[in-house]
């Protein structure tokens, strides 16, 4: 856990960015090569996106579980050393060092998972596997029914659960003793690759914390409807007698689009969740808190109140307004866990009641600087109207690059912009890193393509598209001296990091 009141300066890069030889980012080599280079660019938060398995559109936020970690995460360099791997043969072609081709990755990124599981279990040591079985008995509580949920999906070839067959569906009791009987070597290996996992994750936090690199992560606020998670509790969720939702979730019209967004994921009965003092979101922000020191809740104003639209409707057009779980889901999580260190995701359309929720829980919430230009100077996203108890960031994985962002803004937008930060295309990116770092918020961070001056070709993401997103890498060689040495006087010069970096270099930025 990390301060949130004191001053702080992060980079913005998802674990599958990160440059190595195996087609994605992963926990191996890279990671730790990257906590270097932010030590050495005088950062000390690396903020992730969700670390859960992918979904649809190669997704983290539309996982198959909320509790499991990406297979695609666990590095192979560990399991080679360890013996259970043979040093990996790449596919013809080899993989594209700037992005992931996912359909070329995952079939052979499962494959050497498949074939270290067999190792490990033929070759592991006493001392190895009575590690692995009290993993597997400590965190039972979900790994059991996503496991078995894992051997049923392959069992059922990847079809979604609720057209497996009924006993499947409904979980039967006597059904899932007998598919851990009978699947229970399939059962074992999902088991490894998390216990894989964790170990992995664990060790590069560590290596972090030592470091000063606090680790933010990203909790999305609602589940997949193909999901243990919803499989293992369709009472907590509103599902008619087909297993299919009745309502899902999205947000209304507004000036990003005159339909709204309909996301499709099912919603919470928060009475029912109220009824068991909200102990699954408990577990979940316990299990958040395994790989992170703090983490960005998602769409925090769904807590307040969520826009809920019938299945039927093809838009969010249509939907309505119902009240969120409030206060009450937070302090049920704070008796149990202690202090959440959460950041607000508030972003979007924020009313008076979204604003005294995050108040109230002692959250800070997130300004865009990017959003700041398209008012006057009374624009809250301006750095001179922040309060401490915010994180300012250039942008996030939802938006363009800051480069991008002035190549597409308006020509009044650049006016603003460019008369605010004495900044012009050149030079916008570091302008926009440079106001953050000096605003009052006590947390600035930077997606990694803003402190490189990346044109919008290397977004991660654009919302509402199910296709080339979730894909960028950076190159290893793009890390050079020069980024590295500006964001470190930046983030020197504002208090943000170690003062020695302003006397370890020559000249600041012009």
């Amino acid at each position: 856990m990390i301060d949130l009141k004191q001053r702080r300066a992060g980079v913005l890069l998802h674990v599958t960015s990160l440059p190595g030889p195996y087609g994605i980012g992963d926990f191996g080599p890279g990671a730790y090569q990257f906590v270097d280079w932010l030590v050495s660019a005088g950062q000390r938060i690396w903020q992730l996106l969700p670390m859960t398995p992918i979904g649809p559109g190669d997704s983290p936020y539309q996982s198959v579980s909320a509790f499991a970690g990406s297979p695609l995460m666990v590095a192979l360099e560990p399991l080679v050393e360890a013996g259970w791997l043979a040093a990996p043969s790449l596919p013809e072609g080899g993989f594209d060092d700037g992005q992931v081709d996912y359909a070329k990755v995952v079939p052979w990124r499962m494959a050497q998972l498949r074939a270290a599981a067999e190792g490990f279990f033929a070759q592991a040591t006493p001392a190895q596997r009575v590690g692995f079985e009290a993993w597997c008995v400590q965190r039972a509580d979900w790994l059991d029914d996503y496991t078995v949920f894992m051997a049923l999906e392959t069992a059922h070839q990847g079809q979604p659960w609720w057209l497996w067959d009924e006993a499947a569906r409904r979980r039967d009791l006597a059904m899932l003793e007998a598919v851990r009987l009978e699947h229970a070597s399939e059962i074992a290996f999902w088991q490894f690759v998390q216990w894989c996992f964790d170990t992995q994750a664990a060790a590069l936090k560590a290596y972090a914390n030592t470091r000063d690199v606090a680790i933010m992560g990203d909790l999305p606020i609602f589940i997949a409807h193909h999901s243990v998670d919803c499989w293992a509790r369709p009472d907590l969720y509103y599902l008619d007698e087909q297993c299919q939702p009745s309502v899902v979730a999205g947000v209304p019209p507004d000036d990003m689009g005159p339909d709204g967004q309909r996301w499709g994921n099912p919603l919470y009965r928060w009475e029912r969740m109220a009824a068991e003092n909200f102990a699954w979101w408990t577990a979940r922000v316990r299990r958040a808190l395994d790989h992170a020191d703090v983490f960005r809740i998602d769409h925090f104003r769904g807590f307040a109140g969520y826009w809920e639209i019938p299945v039927a409707c093809p838009t969010a057009q249509e939907g309505t307004w119902q009240r969120g779980p409030g206060k009450a889901l937070f302090d049920a999580i704070a008796t149990a866990l202690g202090e959440l260190p959460i950041v607000a995701e508030d972003l979007g359309l924020i009313t008076p009641d979204v604003i005294e929720l995050r108040d109230r829980c002692g959250f800070p919430g997130m300004k865009i600087l990017q959003f700041a230009f398209g008012g006057d100077a009374s624009h809250e996203f301006l750095p001179h109207n922040y309060g401490t108890a915010t994180v300012v960031y250039t942008g996030t994985h939802d938006n363009e690059t800051v480069r991008g962002w002035w190549h597409n803004a308006t020509d009044d937008q650049r006016r603003f912009a460019g008369s605010y930060l004495a900044a012009g295309e050149h030079n916008i990116h570091w302008a926009m890193i440079r106001a953050a770092c000096n605003s009052v918020a006590a947390q600035a961070v930077f997606p990694l393509q803003d402190v490189l001056g990346l044109d919008g070709s290397h977004r991660m993401n654009l919302p509402g598209t199910c296709g080339g997103n979730w894909r960028w890498r950076v190159r290893r060689e793009m890390l050079g001296s020069e980024p590295t040495r500006l964001l470190g006087i930046m983030t020197a010069a504002s208090g943000r990091g170690p003062f020695e970096l302003l006397e370890q270099t020559a000249s600041a930025v012009d």
